[in-house]
């Protein structure tokens, strides 16, 4: 970059400027409006009642997709009270204690390495006196389930809490400890976090199994289930509690043998598997659609605990990044302008990107509860609709400024035409047989150096208007504006039948618009020349040159040379539009008169060149035309007959040029200009 230049910031900046003003201020305040909003819902839509349901389907399925297949876990048991115990024994709440009693003691003597008891002891039971000698008996480390009103009101009364208070202080003299089966829910019933520790409460079963770690102590993320390997095998060997009651089974020593090696170094949960009592749905039943017992939820825990298996959890600001930056790439992908076939492929890649995001992270031990996934989706969908929104209104007053100012310099037809297909402006050139005008104010260079600076901009602003209508009203293109000079063409962008007739007219009145501007001068300015034109057919490169920062529209090529220097021309032949014979031949009319053939300055061949005469009689034009192609070739007579004719008329300085030119010409019929 050179000193001085803008830098791409600024020009940035510029930009970004214009198009905030253009959006204008009440449709700016409402875009970003929108698209905090967007940035909210993709950071909150989990704390967002609408969208929850949403969000807890989606981390089901993360779960359930990123869940650990096992085979039987050969490090817990679960020993499960059943329908069939409660038919049995013929009690169904509180369970059979002398069940339990019986149970506690076998699992005692068989080595159990650790034994937790989801199972409430909140009621009076005439065997309550087997229960507590088997509890205080106890050498295996065993944990009573605990609960508090205060944090499970609907499981368990004040009286109750006193009443398992009171057991639990009977048996402390024993390895039983007190222990939370407080399990947290959310409001759809499904159980997919540790639960939060009760401040000042015993701790919750799996930590007090495993003595405790000081990583799960306090963990209150996700709870990684697993999914049985095989159909046969679940993931936890369940027995019936009612094998321990069996006393006739414990006397067949290949029975309690088996029943040994399934027990011993186990850590070994009861509880029941009863069809109506203790049941949760988890992320799992969306893959089985089955419920889960509260028993078989902590056993998951358990085993996560084992596994050590800490799910990370993702930060606030983790989480507020990701949220703007999913607003970002939907307001930019709207705002993008692509093309389809690109636009489609970002939208989709941005799409599986945040469909995979969640599933990766979940798969790399990353806790997505509380991951607002859906609101993702939601906060994109928000920024693409607004900045498609912005972005069409925008396009809108950009298409009324475009076209506004693309008819500065092209018709109106052909401005429309770009603007329909703006890839018609891409840089490139192409051949095309084009009619070129240059014009020219005669003394307006001298003239502004006479009059004050303001005088000199309103004058040429006002001229250069003038002429520009009339190339716009007879369909041409306005190439450029050099000074007071005006260069238009005729044939591209689009080219029509009658451009030649277009351009000769144009000339005409581009003449004579310059004629009405020096009779329209204000007083005080000197008199201001004639407009000189001159019209050219022939063959240029037309199209967009420069950068893709900064274009031009404009042909190049000797027919714009020649247009120019036909211009000048009328300088030396007196006359006020000059018209080349490729000009006037493609043109249609039959206005012109012939004016000889001249060697333009810088050219070595003769140029046969043409004024147009509309107001001339049409049969004296003919005579006039006969006359000069024999005086052309030389004949002394037709000569003179241009001489007295001139006479005639002494205002017509380009004949009276045009006979000093034939009588001065060269061999060949050409005279060559200075």
């Amino acid at each position: 970059m050179k000193d001085g230049g803008p830098s791409f910031g600024s020009e940035l900046a510029h930009q970004v400027s214009i198009a905030f003003r253009q959006l204008g201020g009440v449709r700016l305040a409402l875009t970003i409006l929108a698209l905090a909003g967007a940035a909210f819902i993709a950071r909150y839509s989990w704390q967002t009642e609408f969208f929850l349901d949403a969000e807890h389907a989606l981390f089901d399925w993360r779960q359930t997709a990123s869940a650990p297949q096992t085979d039987q876990d050969d490090r817990i048991v679960l020993i499960a009270y059943t329908d069939e115990t409660l038919m049995a024994t013929r009690k169904r709440s509180p369970l059979d204690r002398l069940i339990l009693a019986k149970t506690l003691q076998r699992l005692d003597s068989m080595g159990a390495k650790s034994i937790g008891i989801d199972i409430l002891i909140d009621q009076p039971q005439d065997e309550d006196s087997q229960l507590v000698a088997a509890f205080q008996s106890m050498k295996t480390p065993t944990f009573l389930a605990h609960a508090s009103s205060a944090a499970a009101e609907d499981k368990i009364l004040l009286v109750q809490q006193e009443f398992l208070e009171d057991f639990q202080k009977k048996i402390a003299v024993g390895n039983v400890r007190p222990t939370s089966i407080v399990v947290q829910s959310d409001n759809d019933n499904v159980l997919r976090k540790w639960a939060i520790l009760v401040p000042g409460g015993p701790t919750r079963i799996p930590n007090a199994m495993t003595a405790g770690t000081s990583e799960f102590d306090t963990y209150t993320g996700s709870i990684v289930y697993r999914i049985p390997k095989f159909k046969d095998r679940p993931v936890f060997n369940v027995i019936p509690i009612d094998s321990f009651a069996d006393d006739g089974l414990f006397e067949i020593p290949q029975a309690v043998a088996l029943i040994d090696k399934q027990i011993r170094g186990k850590h070994v949960f009861i509880g029941g598997n009863i069809q109506d009592t203790d049941l949760f749905e988890t992320p799992i039943s969306r893959l089985n659609g089955k419920p889960t017992w509260g028993m078989d939820t902590f056993a998951h825990m358990l085993a996560q605990e084992l596994d050590k298996v800490r799910l990370a959890p993702i930060s606030n600001v983790l989480t507020w990044v990701s949220a703007i930056i999913i607003v970002i790439a939907g307001g930019l992908t709207a705002a993008g302008n692509f093309r389809p076939m690109l636009a489609g492929l970002i939208v989709v890649v941005q799409m599986s990107l945040l469909a995979a995001a969640p599933f990766w992270l979940a798969n790399n031990q990353v806790d997505t509860y509380g991951l607002p996934a859906f609101g993702w989706f939601i906060g994109w969908f928000v920024a693409f609709a607004t900045m498609s929104t912005a972005a069409r209104a925008l396009g809108s007053e950009q298409r009324k400024f475009a076209q506004s100012a693309l008819g500065r310099y092209l018709p109106r037809d052909i401005a429309k035409e770009i603007l329909r297909d703006p890839d018609s402006l891409s840089l490139k050139g192409e051949n095309r047989e084009i009619f070129v005008i240059f014009t020219d104010l005669e003394g307006f260079t001298q003239l502004s150096h006479a009059i004050e600076p303001e005088m000199v901009a309103t004058l040429l602003n006002r001229y250069l208007e003038m002429l520009s209508n009339v190339v716009l009203e007879h369909g041409g293109t306005i190439d450029k504006f050099v000074g007071d000079a005006v260069v238009a063409f005729w044939g591209a962008p689009i080219s029509r039948p009658d451009d030649g007739e277009r351009a000769t007219k144009a000339a005409i009145a581009m003449f004579e618009a310059g004629e009405e501007f020096r009779r329209t001068v204000p007083e005080g300015v000197p008199l201001i020349g004639k407009t000189r034109v001159g019209l050219h057919h022939g063959e240029a490169i037309v199209g967009n040159f420069g950068g893709e920062g900064r274009i031009q529209y404009t042909a190049l090529g000797d027919s714009m040379n020649t247009a120019s220097r036909l211009e000048s021309a009328n300088k030396q032949t007196k006359s006020s539009i000059l018209v080349s014979r490729e000009a006037m031949e493609l043109s249609a009319l039959d206005i012109f008169r012939p004016l000889g053939r001249i060697v333009l300055r810088g050219r070595a061949t003769p140029v046969e060149v043409f004024e147009p005469v509309p107001e001339m009689d049409p049969e004296e034009r003919r005579k006039f035309e006969d006359i000069a192609r024999r005086a052309i070739k030389g004949d002394v007579s037709a000569v003179t007959s241009l001489a007295a004719i001139s006479a005639k008329a002494p205002m017509d300085a380009a004949l009276a040029n045009f006979v000093y030119r034939l009588h001065h010409q060269e061999e060949g019929g050409y005279f060559v200009l200075d």
